[in-house]
Parts: C-alpha cells; sequence; structure tokens
C-alpha cells in the first residue's frame, strides 16, 4: 500500500517550478527504456525527474531511478487506457491549469521576470515547453477519477482506519486558516485608457514614418519587463498560448507590419511581426497599461466600507457579497475563500499565505471582517480587499473532532488506491509491456514485468 501511495500521489503533487527541461543536459544518447502499449519511456524522462528530485533536495539513493520509472510506467498504462476509452481534456482546461500554475509560481518567485530569470526563458516558451506535461497530468487524473469515482468512505470508514493507527504514531498536524476576500479593483476611467491608446497611436506614427524604431521605443516604453530588455521580442509562440486579442492580432502580420492599437487584459498593444516560422510567429510589442489614481483607489475604499457595513448588519452575506462585488475571478465563486494550489483545498499552512495577509488575518478573531485592506495583485497593480478568518487551527496531535474531514479524505484515499492497485494488475494483464534488455533492475518493477515473461 505504501507504494502505491507514493505512486499515486504523484500526479497531484508534480511540479513545474525546480527544474526546466531546458536545464536537463542530454549529453548521453537517448534510448527507449520501455514501451507500454503506444506509449514510450525514454531514458532522458527518468533522468529529467530524477534531476529535479535532487533539485528539490532527495537523498540520491539507489532505488530512486526505480521509484520514478515505476510512476512513469503506471503513468503511460493511464494515457495509453485514456487513448483506448477515447478520453480526452479540452484545451481550455489545459490552458487554465497552465495558467493557474503560473501564477502560482509567479508569486511563489516574486515576479514574472524573476520567473523567467530563473529559467532563462519568456513565460510564453515555459508555457509550451510544459503544455504537454499539464495534458498528459490532467488526463492521469481524468482516468483515475473514473476508475474511482464511486469509491468513498463513510464515518465507518473514517473512524475504522483513525482506530488503526498507533496512537504514538499518530501524525501532528500543521496550524492552518481559511481565509475568504472580497477584492475591489480600482475602475479605469475611459479618459485614462483614451490617454494610453493616444499615446501608443503617437509611437505607432512615429514608427512607421522613421521617425523611430519599434525596439527602441520598446526599450524605453514598454510596461512589459521581460520583454522590453530585449526590444519587446517575446520569442517564437504558436496559438493558444497568448490571450484571442493578441492572437488574433499577431496572426494577421506579414513581417515587418504593425498592428493597430489593441486593447487586452492587460492593457494596450501595438505589435510588429518579426518572422514567421511554420505554425510559430515571433512578435515584438509594446504594452502601455492605465493607471489608477488616488481618486480611484479611494473609490474602491468606499465600496468596501460600505459592502462590510452590509454584512455587519446582515443585509447581505460574506459569500454572497464575494460572489457579486469581488473583482478576483479565482476566488469569487467559492464563497471568497482563498484556495492552496498544492492540495486544491481551503486549508493554508502560514507558509502558504503571503506574508502581508498573515500578519493582518493573525491577529483577527473568528468571523469578523476586516477593514478594507491594501494588497497588490499578481500582475503588480494595486488594489483592496476585505479580509475574513474562517476557521483556524493550532498545531496538534491528529483527533477525530478537529481533523474529521482529513481523515475521511485519508481512508477514502485509501480505498480509491485499493481499487486502482486492483485497475491496474488486471490492465497490466492485457497490455502490451515490453522492457529494453538494459533496463534498470529493481524488484519493485517485478509486478510490471510479469507481462512481459
Amino acid at each position: 500500500m505504501k507504494r502505491n501511495n507514493s505512486v499515486f500521489k504523484l500526479f497531484a503533487l508534480v511540479g513545474l517550478i525546480s527544474v526546466s527541461t531546458q536545464a536537463f543536459s542530454q549529453d548521453l544518447v537517448d534510448k527507449v527504456v520501455a514501451i507500454v502499449g503506444t506509449k514510450v519511456i525514454l531514458h532522458s524522462d527518468i533522468e529529467k525527474q530524477y534531476v529535479q528530485y535532487v533539485a528539490q533536495g532527495g537523498v540520491e539513493t539507489s532505488d530512486v531511478r526505480c521509484t520514478i520509472l515505476d510512476q512513469l510506467l503506471l503513468q503511460k498504462l493511464m494515457i495509453n487506457q485514456a487513448d483506448i476509452d477515447s478520453v480526452t481534456v479540452a484545451d481550455a482546461q489545459v490552458e487554465g491549469e497552465l495558467d493557474r500554475r503560473m501564477r502560482y509560481y509567479i508569486k511563489q518567485i516574486g515576479s514574472e521576470e524573476k520567473l523567467e530569470e530563473y529559467f532563462h526563458t519568456s513565460i510564453r516558451q515555459l508555457k509550451s515547453e510544459f503544455r504537454d506535461i499539464i495534458k498528459e497530468q490532467l488526463l492521469v487524473q481524468t482516468m483515475q477519477s473514473r476508475i474511482t469515482k464511486d469509491v468513498s468512505a463513510s464515518p465507518s470508514d473514517a473512524r475504522t482506519y483513525f482506530e488503526s493507527i498507533p496512537v504514538d504514531s499518530l501524525p501532528y498536524m500543521d496550524a492552518e486558516m481559511e481565509i475568504a476576500q472580497i477584492v475591489k479593483m480600482p475602475v479605469v476611467t475611459p479618459a485614462e485608457k483614451l490617454a494610453v491608446r493616444n499615446e501608443l497611436e503617437e509611437y505607432r506614427k512615429k514608427i512607421l514614418s522613421g521617425e523611430g524604431d519599434f525596439a527602441v521605443y520598446a526599450a524605453l516604453y514598454s510596461k512589459d519587463p521581460s520583454s522590453a530588455k530585449k526590444g519587446g521580442e517575446l520569442g517564437f509562440f504558436e496559438r493558444g498560448t497568448m490571450v484571442p486579442e493578441f492572437e488574433a492580432a499577431a496572426f494577421t502580420l506579414k513581417p515587418g507590419e504593425i498592428s493597430p492599437v489593441i486593447e487586452t487584459k492587460f492593457g494596450f498593444h501595438i505589435l510588429q511581426l518579426i518572422e514567421r516560422r511554420g505554425d510559430q510567429i515571433n512578435i515584438r510589442h509594446i504594452l502601455l497599461q492605465p493607471t489608477t489614481d488616488d481618486a480611484a483607489l479611494a473609490a474602491s475604499v468606499r465600496q468596501l466600507d460600505s459592502l462590510r457595513t452590509q454584512i455587519i448588519s446582515g443585509t447581505i452575506t460574506f459569500e454572497d457579497a464575494a460572489q457579486k462585488f469581488s473583482s478576483d475571478d479565482e476566488t469569487k465563486n467559492n464563497g471568497g475563500l482563498l484556495i492552496n494550489p498544492e492540495t486544491n483545498t481551503t486549508k493554508l499552512s502560514p507558509d502558504k499565505i503571503d506574508r502581508l495577509l498573515f500578519f493582518q488575518v493573525d491577529s483577527m478573531e473568528l468571523g469578523k471582517v476586516s477593514a478594507p485592506l491594501i494588497m497588490n495583485t499578481p500582475d503588480g497593480k494595486t488594489a483592496y480587499r476585505l479580509v475574513m478568518l474562517k476557521s483556524r487551527t493550532q498545531p496538534h496531535k491528529a483527533n477525530l473532532r478537529d481533523d474529521y474531514t482529513k481523515i475521511q479524505e485519508v481512508a477514502t484515499s485509501e480505498k480509491q488506491n485499493k481499487v486502482m492497485s486492483e485497475w491496474v494488475a488486471k490492465k497490466i494483464k492485457t497490455t502490451y509491456i515490453q522492457f529494453n534488455d538494459d533496463s534498470i533492475n529493481c524488484a519493485q518493477l517485478d509486478h510490471w514485468k510479469k507481462q512481459t515473461n
């Protein structure tokens, strides 16, 4: 059972931040290690994950590569079965997950620029690099959900599982909080938008007339710092990488041609096509963003003050107010509750909470609504929000009263792992599995090799 736990957690916990595939040096000649159905596992697939494991502080032991190969075999078995069963994931779902992870990693590392410096490439190229990885992970998650959709742990199962754990082996649970927010972005006035549009129009006229150079203007004036230092150049990307308005303009350009001013959620742009290479294009752009003045920020504060009064008086609940009035799309439909991206739950340990927010809520009483608090959005803009501390737990030894939900989740996971193990054993018997003669020799892979014998 322990082996299965570590295997199945792979698909929920695999991250992108530690090692880029560009950082992996393939000095050795690559080779096929194993084939599962129509899916191939390469030596480089194992080595990339091994490098990532070590970079995350993992201990280098002789069986690490065996464990990685075990996980890859399971992953390929499920993806192969997804092909057979015509199970797919929508492109929109892949893009949404890519965006969510990128936002999380940008928040962790500090800014888009720092993330790009870390990987020595652009955000768009990172997304392109990881798109297939994310798609495979989502396929595996979809297959797992189909296989275990009817499996759950009853209260009796949860209690039985908890009572099976020796008292001296009960884990200590970290302190956790549930935090809800209502975010109000300051409104950008039509006059501010028009001013930015007119400024870009002037740049465009001067570039078209030969008075100025696009790359120079981008370096001097663009508000996209990662591309500005490269003369506005974004690097090659394909369709589905950028927001729709940007792509609609970019892919219609001819080499050297400059687009009209376009508006996206990031601001206003003008684009210049540098080169087209098959289905990919390389673009320069200049981005200008309307600024919000003190009056707009003050208006946001007044709106939040009014909402706070209504919530405290009972005219509206915090949850309804978040859904109707919050500017944060990620939390508004969840009653304003922040989500832990690593666990996909609302439980946040202190180290997973933005430092400023933690200090703002640490001394709050449960259920109390804060005054409007200043915040910085992931794209660096200033906004205000109301915050409510929904729950708080102190570090403690696990017990059924405080940790029933988690215990039930673990009990459910145990039942699901059993069902998954039975499914894997069945599919191994009916799926073509072939190992290279020089494959890693590991006892833990014997259950896969029985098929080949």
